[in-house]
């Protein structure tokens, strides 16, 4: 809910920061006018960086859903879950609006940064698990470790943590560390977007829609909501200025000027990667529920993305004032692939589309905290191979999403 409802694209027109972004330290009235170079530069980035989690991330999931190879279905999102959502969202951005207003953000930021940091490592470490799985030499010495938390005693025990992992994890734990060090005392953008992207990534491979349905609803929702929040208050542009933490990617628009060491951010929140992506995501299992060998829908939702994201930027340089992506994003992410069903006369079994195990057999429950087992190690061996799905599963929280 924090990635969704914190962070819009904020950015003010003609390169005034978009936030305190990682590293901002020159008040944005002092700051010079972007270059077209350099706004064409970030942005440009921006777009890019928002399309590699949500096309890697499709492509592991994916991956997992025709493997077959996981013991049970876990709870998706449902029609209810989606409806509630946009209400959670409000609450909580609105709370943080609240905090940021009554206590001082230097203090709550510090919080959020030691949050996120933990978050982080374990987001990023999952994500480099299946690339640094080809670098280790076939004589690594792997040792095989388990975490276990259980909670009763006798016949009425119940696991609540059954976490396995082995010292090819702890290698990518390390090295995530590295990062996380890198971005509590520097908080450097580059150290914000590895961690951003990281986030997005395990957004997008773990969440899923249980039908079309339910993602039409959780965008309407979140397409009133993203409108009110921004034009209706100032309480999302506020929040998004004061709110320090890896949930945005940023780009600096002076980056030619004044390189790494940049500090004109325009920003992208990481709610407006992963939200959409859930109906592409949809759209890219709907073909095997017809069992037909194309991923129509799936480029059609990727193109409308691009589209979405491409006119919220144009927008806002119009206009001059911060824009709801979810404005922009909603109507194309919905629209295209619907344009595609009407012509190939697909509407009715669009609609009727149920995930089910054999098609989306690898998602959280969001309802309550599941069951965690499984290795990170798993995850890059089948990814590897291409021959199994991981069983890693994670413990989640709605908070935490």
């Amino acid at each position: 809910a924090v990635g969704a409802a914190a962070m819009e694209e904020a950015a003010a027109h003609n390169g005034s920061a978009a936030g305190a972004g990682a590293g901002a330290g020159t008040p944005a009235a002092a700051r010079p006018p972007a270059t077209p170079e350099g706004m064409a530069l970030a942005y440009g980035s921006l777009v890019l960086m928002a399309l590699l989690p949500i096309f890697f991330g499709a492509l592991r999931s994916v991956s997992c859903a025709k493997s077959k190879n996981s013991s049970e279905m876990p709870e998706t999102i449902t029609s209810r879950d989606a409806a509630r959502f946009p209400i959670v969202a409000s609450c909580t951005l609105l709370g943080l609006y609240l905090f940021f207003k009554i206590f001082s953000q230097e203090y709550i930021n510090l919080l959020l940064s030691m949050y996120f940091f933990v978050l982080g490592i374990l987001a990023l470490s999952h994500t480099i698990s299946p690339m640094m799985n080809r670098f280790f030499p076939a004589n690594f010495p792997n040792k095989q470790y388990q975490l276990l938390f259980t909670q009763g005693s006798g016949e009425s025990k119940e696991e609540i943590v059954n976490y396995e992992f082995d010292t090819k994890d702890l290698v990518c734990l390390a090295l995530s560390s590295v990062v996380g060090v890198w971005y509590l005392l520097r908080k450097h953008w580059i150290a914000n977007n590895l961690f951003g992207l990281a986030f997005s990534l395990n957004g997008v491979e773990l969440l899923h829609l249980n039908n079309v349905s339910t993602g039409c609803i959780l965008l309407g929702g979140l397409f009133i909501y993203d409108v009110f929040w921004v034009f209706g208050t100032n309480v999302m542009v506020t929040v998004a200025k004061s709110f320090e933490a890896p949930i945005k990617l940023v780009f600096p628009q002076d980056l030619l000027e004044k390189g790494l060491e940049a500090d004109n951010f325009a920003m992208l929140g990481l709610g407006d990667i992963v939200i959409p992506d859930l109906r592409s995501l949809d759209s890219a299992a709907f073909p095997y529920s017809l069992k037909k060998n194309t991923h129509t829908y799936f480029y059609t939702s990727f193109v409308a993305y691009i589209f979405g994201l491409g006119l919220t930027i144009f927008i806002m340089h119009i206009f001059k004032h911060a824009q709801p992506a979810l404005l922009y994003l909603v109507p194309a992410c919905i629209g295209f692939p619907l344009l595609v069903a009407l012509a190939k006369g697909e509407v009715t079994e669009m609609f009727s589309y149920e995930s089910s195990a054999e098609i989306l057999p690898h998602t959280p429950r969001l309802t309550h905290f599941p069951t965690v087992s499984g290795s990170p190690a798993s995850l890059a061996d089948s990814m590897q191979q291409k021959l199994s799905c991981p069983r890693r599963r994670r413990q989640q929280s709605p908070s935490a999403m």
